[in-house]
């Protein structure tokens, strides 16, 4: 199975498949992986998303790292990581949650947008800093930010990112991007899919040689 470590030094971009239905899920994960993708997210407000975490994980774990979106309760920790999820994303910075995932060895993104609360999410174990939404984050505020975080963060925008607006990001200080409804929406077929996924890996991949 594929940590979460490796997958992030793969390709930093992260893949929120918010509204994925079980039945398509296999075909949505199989597009993004052959387009380069490592790493899903599925919201929990998804229908019944730990069968789309389950059905991801045990057919793509070798390739894909998935975990679950809009995690509000320690509870719903523990029942992603039973269903083979290794990720713990939210919208908030919540004590009780951080800590049900770094028991459970998962890795937790908790949603800061203060230098206050990214910090007292990685004192409390945070793997990853997600700024939401990104709206209220401009590039300007990722480089204050970034500015007195410790290097090694690692800081994910997330909200509104398009293939045309991660350059300025990056260039900020940010060093990955959870990608919403500007990659994939329940009516996207898989080839609107497809090409949407090979813009933000070829975007990603022309700011990184640069």
């Amino acid at each position: 199975m594929k940590d979460f470590d490796t997958a992030l030094a793969e390709n930093p971009l992260i893949a929120i498949l918010r509204g994925l239905e079980p039945a398509c899920a296999l075909d949505v994960a199989g597009v993004l992986a052959d387009a380069g993708f490592r790493i899903i997210e599925v919201p929990m407000n998804s229908p019944d998303p730990l069968v789309s975490i389950e059905r991801i994980a045990h057919k793509f774990g070798d390739d894909i790292v998935v975990g679950a979106g809009t995690v509000l309760t320690s509870d719903t920790v523990t029942d992603v990581c039973n269903a083979g999820g290794q990720i713990i994303v939210a919208p908030n910075m919540n004590p009780k949650v951080g800590a049900r995932a770094v028991e459970l060895n998962a890795k937790w993104c908790p949603g800061v947008l203060t230098p206050t609360e990214a910090f007292a999410a990685l004192e409390l174990g945070a793997s990853v800093l997600k700024v939401f939404p990104a709206e209220l984050a401009p590039p300007k505020a990722i480089s204050a930010m970034r500015a007195v975080l410790p290097k090694d963060a690692i800081v994910a925008v997330v909200g509104g990112i398009t293939p045309e607006t991660m350059g300025d990001y990056r260039m900020a200080g940010a060093n990955s991007f959870g990608l919403g409804s500007a990659l994939f929406k329940p009516s996207y077929d898989l080839s609107n899919l497809q090409v949407r996924a090979q813009a933000f890996v070829t975007a990603f991949a022309k700011g990184h040689s640069t």
